[in-house]
C-alpha cells in the first residue's frame, strides 16, 4: 500500500465541534490506517490540552500523536499569526517503522557517546533514516545535543523546532499526555525518503576569504587582514539601499566545506556577529572558529530570505522532489513580520511542490542539516519533505 497523509489547519479558539470535525476530516480524507500524527496549536490551547489531545486521537483515529505548542501555525499554503488554533498531520507509512524517545538535558549533561544514545533510543547509527525533533527552548542545550546526536547519527537528517509562545505554557506533547522531559524525537526508518530544504535567510556580500587568526569566538583576522576591517570594506561596498537593510542584519557564514572552488548561497553555516571592536580589529561570532575554515560574510533581509527559500525548492524540485507530505518548521522571526504579507514560507512549499498535506509551526528556534551534520538555527525555515521510497 502507498504511504499516505492528509492535514488540516484551524483558525479558531478550541472547541470540541471544531477538533471534532477537523479530526474526522482529515481521517476521512487519508482513506488508510494512521500510523502516527503530528499536531502543533496555539498556547491558550494548553488550557484545554487533555480534552484537546484525546479528542484528536480519538476522532482521528492515531496510535501516535506527538506535537508541541507555536506562536504560530502552518498548514498547506497558508500560515496563522496570533490567532488561536491548531495545525494536523495524519501520516499513513505502512512500510515504514516509528521509534520515539523523550530525553531531558540530565541524558545530555551525562551521556558518554554514541553508544549512550544508541542504548536510549534502541536505534542503530544505520536504522533510521530521519528524526523529527521537538524541544524545549529555555531547558535543553541543543547544541551540545547535536554535537553529539550528529555523531551518534552520521549524516542522518535531524529536523524541528523549539517550541514557541509564551515561555509559561510551552508543552510538549506525546499521545494524551504532556511530555515530562526536555525534548522528544520522533524516528523513521523504511518506507520513505525524507528530502530536506534549509533555507538560512542570506546572500553572501564580499568574498569568502581564509580565517588566519581566531581565538574561540573571536574571529581576528581573515586573508591575514583585521576582521573587522574587512568587514567594514565588505559594507561600504554595498548599494545605499542594501545598507539601510544591513543594519542589524549582518552575519557570518561559515563554509561548510574547504573544497568548493566557487561558494554560493546555501554552502554556508550561518551565524550571528556578537559584536566588534574597531580597535583591535576582531569580530566576535556566535560560533568556535579555527584557523583554516572558510568565512564570507552574509546579508539577511526580505529578498535574500524570499530567493533563498525559492532557489533551494526548486532546485530540488528539478532533481525530481516529489513529497506526499511535509513538515514547516519556521522562525517566528519570518512570516508577516520579515515579508510583509501572510503565507509567505508555506506557499513557496505549495508553489513549487503543488499543494500537499503540510503541518508546522513558527518556532524559537529551528533545526536541521547544513552539510552532512545537522544544527540549531535563527531566522531559518527548515522544511521536511517526506517522499515516496
Amino acid at each position: 500500500m502507498p504511504n499516505r497523509a492528509a492535514s488540516r489547519l484551524v483558525s479558531s479558539r478550541f472547541s470540541e465541534e471544531v477538533v471534532i470535525e477537523a479530526a474526522r476530516r482529515a481521517r476521512a480524507e487519508l482513506g488508510a490506517e494512521v500510523s502516527c500524527g503530528f499536531v502543533f496549536f496555539s498556547p491558550d490551547y494548553a488550557e484545554h490540552l487533555e480534552d484537546f489531545l484525546e479528542l484528536v486521537r480519538v476522532y482521528g483515529k492515531i496510535p501516535l500523536l506527538v506535537g508541541c505548542t507555536g506562536a504560530g501555525l502552518i498548514g498547506t499554503r497558508h500560515e496563522v499569526e496570533d490567532q488561536p488554533g491548531f495545525s494536523l498531520l495524519l501520516l499513513s507509512l505502512p512500510a515504514s517503522k516509528l521509534h520515539v524517545y523523550e530525553f531531558s538535558q540530565r541524558e545530555v549533561e551525562v551521556s558518554t557517546g554514541p553508544a549512550f544514545w544508541h542504548m536510549e533510543t534502541g536505534v542503530g547509527a544505520d536504522e533510521v533514516n530521519a528524526w523529527i525533533v521537538l524541544a524545549q527552548p529555555a531547558q535543553l542545550s541543543a547544541e551540545r545535543w547535536l554535537a553529539e546526536w550528529n555523531l551518534a547519527y552520521p549524516g542522518v537528517p535531524t529536523l524541528g523546532g523549539l517550541a514557541s509562545g509564551n515561555y509559561d505554557r510551552l508543552v510538549l506533547c506525546r499521545d494524551g499526555q504532556v511530555v515530562s522531559g526536555d525534548a522528544l524525537v520522533l524516528g523513521i526508518s523504511g518506507g520513505l525518503q525524507v528530502q530536506t530544504i534549509v533555507s538560512q535567510g542570506c546572500r553572501p556580500i564580499g568574498e569568502p576569504l581564509t580565517i588566519t587568526g581566531a581565538k574561540q569566538n573571536l574571529l581576528l583576522s581573515l586573508g591575514s587582514k583585521p576582521a573587522y576591517g574587512v568587514l567594514n570594506t565588505v559594507f561600504n561596498n554595498l548599494t545605499k539601499q542594501e545598507k539601510d537593510r544591513a543594519r542589524n542584519n549582518l552575519f557570518a557564514g561559515l563554509a561548510m566545506s574547504e573544497y568548493l572552488e566557487d561558494y554560493k548561497r546555501g554552502d554556508f553555516l550561518i551565524r550571528n556577529i556578537l559584536g566588534a571592536d574597531s580597535e583591535a580589529g576582531a569580530v566576535a561570532i556566535g560560533a568556535s572558529l579555527r584557523v583554516g575554515q572558510t568565512l564570507q560574510y552574509q546579508l539577511r533581509d526580505r529578498d535574500s530570505a524570499d530567493e533563498d527559500l525559492r532557489e533551494l525548492c526548486y532546485s530540488a524540485e528539478e532533481a525530481g522532489t516529489r513529497p506526499f507530505a511535509s513538515l514547516l518548521f519556521s522562525c517566528n522571526g519570518r512570516g508577516r513580520g520579515l515579508f510583509g504579507a501572510p503565507d509567505h514560507d508555506a506557499g513557496i512549499l505549495a508553489e513549487v511542490f503543488s499543494a500537499h498535506p503540510s503541518a508546522g509551526f513558527f518556532c524559537n528556534g529551528e533545526i536541521g542539516p547544513v552539510g552532512h551534520s545537522n544544527f540549531l538555527h535563527g531566522y531559518t525555515a527548515s522544511a521536511a519533505l517526506l517522499c515516496d521510497g
